[in-house]
């Protein structure tokens, strides 16, 4: 998932949560003052709260950000790997190919020598 669009989930969740703790807060069978308290002590609580995730999703990003990191450099060196394998297959290739010219070749050559 990219940043943004984890960030987004988050900011959504966040809202969701406090929309959702507030109406229930508000539809709860209390006295005015007792869901005013429970509201201010969710309020006070909300700083703490979104900090926390805050840093439970940085760690989240960073461990990904590590094995992403890890994944892209095992590929590169198993590319690096294949290409040199290919490159060396076609230059044998290549020396076989140009052996059997020449040897297709020589029987040619010497009669044309023998005739002289």
């Amino acid at each position: 998932m990219s940043n943004q669009r984890l960030g987004q989930f988050l900011g959504g969740f966040v809202l969701g949560s406090v929309v959702g703790t507030v109406a229930g807060l508000l539809v709860a069978p209390r006295s005015g003052k007792e869901t005013r308290q429970l509201l201010k002590k969710s309020a006070d609580a909300l700083p703490e709260l979104a900090e926390d995730l805050s840093t439970n999703v940085q760690l989240q990003a960073n461990r990904l950000s590590g094995s992403a990191l890890r994944n892209w450099d095992e590929t590169l060196i198993r590319l690096k790997e294949s290409i040199a394998a290919g490159l060396e297959a076609s230059q044998q290739q290549r020396q076989t190919q140009q052996k059997l010219e020449v040897e297709n070749h020589l029987p040619e050559s010497q009669k044309i020598i023998r005739e002289r």
